[in-house]
This record gives C-alpha cells, structure tokens and sequence, in this order.
C-alpha cells in the first residue's frame, strides 16, 4: 500500500486516538520509520486533533472524569453498542434546563392519536347506521298510513 492510500484509511485517526489493535500499532510504527509523508502527516493530524480539542471546554464535571480516567479501561469499551462494561456506581446528579412555551398547538400523548382516531371513525359508523334506520323508518312509516288509508277506504 503506498503512504497516500495508508494515510487516507483512516488507521492514523486510530492510531492516535489510541483505539488501534496491537497488530495496527505495530505497522502504523512500522510505517512511520519507512515513510516520512506517514510521519508528517501523522503530526498534522496530532495538531488538528489537539486544535480541535482544545477549542472545546467541557463541563467541569466531563474534565474531572477525563483526569480520573484509566486507559487501560478503554479497550474494555464497546463501541458499537455504546456501552461500558465496567459497572458505574457514581451516580451523577441530572440538571434541566426550565423551557417555556409560548405555541398555541395542543400536544397529546402519543397513546391518545390512536384513541381519537378510533372515536372519530366510530362516530362516523354510528352517524351513518343512525341516518340509515331513521330514514327505513320513515319510509316503513309512510308505507304503513298508506296502507292505513287504504284498509279506510275498503271499510267504507
């Protein structure tokens, strides 16, 4: 692999960030003693990431965990499930911030749309059997004084 397409893998982001394997380490040193473009290139890298770093103030309670952190800890990450696996019994007390809201949209928990939306289409159902019933029952209606009149005019 030529210094160029080494450099553009990504294996120096790692290899600094100390997240690279044994065998990664060796041949990012390995490199490194061959190719000078891998060295430069590596101490660019160092001071774009320390820029970037140091641009940034974290909490004052992130920079007391990141002074008390044990790297040797890191390799027991998992960082594709985002958890630890070392148990934390620290535990931290949650500020919020206060928000007001000044809309005049009505929120409503997601379990009462499908209640309403359940209301709203029986409503509809019972509108429509009502509308039918009551006009069965006004043409059973009509049918029943025609026949009325007529049993009038045959006792007659």
């Amino acid at each position: 692999m030529n210094p160029k397409e080494y450099i553009e893998s990504g294996i120096l982001e790692t290899y600094i960030l100390g997240l690279a394997s044994d065998n990664q380490q060796e041949e990012v040193e390995k490199y490194l003693q061959i190719f000078p473009e891998v060295s430069l290139a590596l101490e660019d890298l160092g001071k774009v990431i320390n820029g970037h770093f140091s641009a940034s103030i974290p909490p004052p309670s992130v920079r007391q965990r990141i002074k008390e952190f044990d790297h040797d800890s890191l390799k027991k990450w998992d960082f594709n499930e985002q958890t630890h696996s070392q148990n934390n019994t620290q535990k931290e007390e949650v500020k919020y911030l206060e928000v007001e809201v000044s809309d005049t949209h009505l929120r409503v928990h997601k379990y009462w749309r499908p209640a309403f939306i359940a209301i709203f289409i029986l409503s509809k159902i019972f509108l429509a059997a009502a509308l039918y019933f009551y006009f069965k029952s006004d043409s059973l209606n009509k049918e029943n004084l025609k026949l009325q009149q007529e049993i009038e005019l045959l006792k007659k």
